[in-house]
């Protein structure tokens, strides 16, 4: 077979690929892995029922595939020339958040809580990005004369609640959009985080961070 021919035919195979992984995409959006099926699928996609296995295998690698598409989408984002400012990182990840079928990805989160599969890797790895980031953030800012060990086991903590924050606002904007301000809830946190800021590493310096300051001891 020519080159041409045999790239033809992978045209053809990433084309349904692609279509079979928009169709599938759109079922478990509406209706949930459970209800949706291959012959579902074939129907929206426009390719063979018996096409479908060949890509994928079975439905469970179909949804492995469309999750981890997903959540490329969100994580194939350029990295910032400059620092950001605490207003940019909360709009930028609010961007990120806004990427793609987000209504799936945190569907998809049941699974990765109660599995150890793919899907599991998957956010595992998505949520250790998000906070690796969020810790070379954090990093750039910190003061000096601070313990080290101490202030990374502090900006860790920071990546995991700031990243918590974020994916808890938008799913309750996912479950009751009407009562909840997307916009409004993480411009709050923005200004609540920008006066508070500096605390990350009030106790940075002390021996037993578990034990009170002299002003605590001392009371109001």
């Amino acid at each position: 077979m020519s080159k041409q021919g045999r790239r033809r035919i992978d045209e053809i195979g990433d084309e349904s690929r692609r279509r079979i992984l928009d169709a599938a995409e759109e079922l478990f959006s509406e209706f949930g892995f459970d209800s949706t099926s291959i012959a579902g699928i074939a129907e929206r996609s426009g390719i063979s029922r018996g096409s479908i296995p060949w890509h994928f295998k079975n439905k469970h690698g179909l949804f492995i595939a469309v999750v981890e598409r997903a959540l490329e989408r969100g994580m194939a984002s350029e990295p910032h020339k400059t620092p950001l400012t605490l207003n940019e990182l909360v709009a930028d990840y609010a961007s990120w958040i806004r990427k793609g079928n987000t209504k799936l990805v945190f569907m998809a989160l049941t699974e990765a809580m109660t599995s150890t599969g793919a899907v599991q890797n998957q956010y595992r790895e998505l949520f250790a990005r998000h906070r690796r980031n969020l810790e070379d953030w954090v990093r750039a800012q910190r003061p000096e004369g601070i313990d080290p060990e101490t202030a990374s086991k502090r900006e860790h903590a920071f990546a995991a609640a700031f990243t918590g924050t974020l994916f808890g606002i938008h799913i309750q904007t996912l479950v009751d959009r009407d009562s909840v301000d997307f916009d409004e809830a993480l411009q709050l946190v923005a200004t609540a985080l920008g006066r508070n800021f500096r605390n990350i590493w009030d106790d940075a310096q002390c021996a037993d961070p578990a034990r009170p300051g002299e002003d605590e001891l001392a009371g109001p």
